[in-house]
């Protein structure tokens, strides 16, 4: 009878074990994720900023950039439209 028990407690048991990761908390989805939080957040803490942001020489014209912003502030009038011109009659031959 002890060896029947045995048997039938290792049976129950064993799909259970199967459920030990559920029980734990993970940040990650797998366990084999391994430490992408910790790299991504290094990748973009170390140099934070795009190596061109330090140009500080901005080649475009300066009145070009301030017509452009006063058209968008004040646009111009919209074209009239085309007038109808409407025959009657017949012309000649």
């Amino acid at each position: 009878m002890s060896r029947n028990r045995t048997l039938l407690l290792l049976l129950c048991a064993g799909p259970l074990t199967g459920c030990a990761d559920y029980l734990n908390r993970y940040d990650t989805m797998t366990l084999a994720a391994g430490d992408t939080q910790k790299y991504n957040s290094l990748l973009q803490t170390v140099d934070p900023l795009n190596p061109a942001s330090r140009n500080t020489a901005i080649e475009g014209d300066g009145a070009r950039a301030a017509a452009v912003a006063q058209s968008y502030k004040f646009p111009p009038p919209p074209p009239p439209p085309p007038s109808i011109t409407v025959n009657v009659g017949n012309t000649g031959d």
